[in-house]
């Protein structure tokens, strides 16, 4: 039997580590409804190859699975055994997530939504980019503009979170629209409760004659929901428009209120601003906001 021979010896300074060779790996997802043309999967994913990492963005459609949010603690708990880094959660999923998750950022607390899950040492931690990435794209869009009267149309959990932001960003009064009236109520409770008493649910015809800003959050206006959320005539050349629906970014709104002579922040803004809070928190490193909104913009001009 022959001998073997002993290995040759390792020269530290021509020998890289596989630390130092092999790129960091990272698996999220978004979980949501009919979110096929979600431009999320390429924008954390390009991103992340600029800081040197390997970042597999999973789509989860309710829609593609015949599911719904019910699922929700068996998606999250496949998640986490799979070695996910954290999810992405958009409608219809961003409060009934809650329930499902460990604990929540301070943030997610007070607006009662969430939008990023991070698996943390095990658990379960929800957070909220939403009322930031809003708050980022509209002063970018509209600095300047006139907050004294803001209609927000949406009591869900992108306008939870957009009421909190819109009123640190000085609102003097928000006009809170919703299908549902009871819902407006709560989360003008909500935010009075934080803020002083600068917010109230209001009838859309009433509140839109005062307004000089309106923000819409609610899903009309997506490819799969189209249509205008409001009657056209309720809009002044005046207001501001800031739209949160971000495929198409020229929605039937924006296109109206453009014609009408109204300053528009389009959904973009929001898209990229709360994907740079959630790239953060998945990976810990520091996007570049500016090279994620100019992909983000060239991304959708391909489309």
């Amino acid at each position: 039997m022959s001998t073997p021979l002993p290995d040759p010896p390792v020269n530290p300074t021509t020998t890289p580590a596989m630390s130092s060779t092999s790129p960091r790996k990272v698996l999220i997802g978004l979980i949501g409804a009919g979110i096929q043309k979600s431009l999320s999967p390429a924008l954390h994913e390009e991103e992340a190859r600029h800081h040197g990492m390997r970042l597999h963005y999973q789509l989860i459609d309710l829609d593609r699975s015949a599911s719904s949010a019910e699922q929700l603690p068996m998606l999250l708990s496949a998640a986490r055994i799979m070695g996910y880094a954290g999810c992405n959660v958009t409608y219809p999923c961003k409060q009934a997530v809650i329930p499902c998750l460990d604990r929540l950022s301070e943030e997610a607390q007070a607006m009662g939504a969430v939008n990023t899950v991070v698996v943390q040492d095990g658990q379960l931690v929800g957070h909220n980019t939403d009322g930031s990435g809003w708050a980022w794209g509209f002063t970018r869009a509209l600095p300047g503009a006139d907050l004294r009267r803001v209609v927000l149309l949406g009591a869900g959990g992108a306008g939870a979170a957009i009421a909190h932001a819109v009123l640190r960003l000085g609102a003097q009064h928000l006009s809170i629209v919703d299908a549902q009236p009871e819902r407006a109520a709560q989360l003008a409770a909500d935010v009075n409760a934080l803020y002083g008493a600068r917010a109230e649910a209001a009838e859309i015809r009433s509140a839109m004659a005062q307004a000089t800003g309106l923000i819409h959050a609610t899903p009309t206006g997506m490819d799969k929901l189209p249509g205008l959320p409001l009657d056209v005539a309720l809009l002044r050349p005046a207001m501001w428009v800031s739209e949160v629906v971000y495929f198409p970014l020229d929605t039937a709104l924006v296109q109206a209120a453009r014609a009408l002579g109204c300053r528009v922040s389009d959904g973009g803004g929001m898209a990229v601003g709360q994907a740079v809070g959630a790239f953060e928190l998945f990976t810990g490193e520091a996007p570049d906001a500016a090279r994620m909104d100019a992909h983000f913009r060239r991304l959708v001009s391909a489309r």
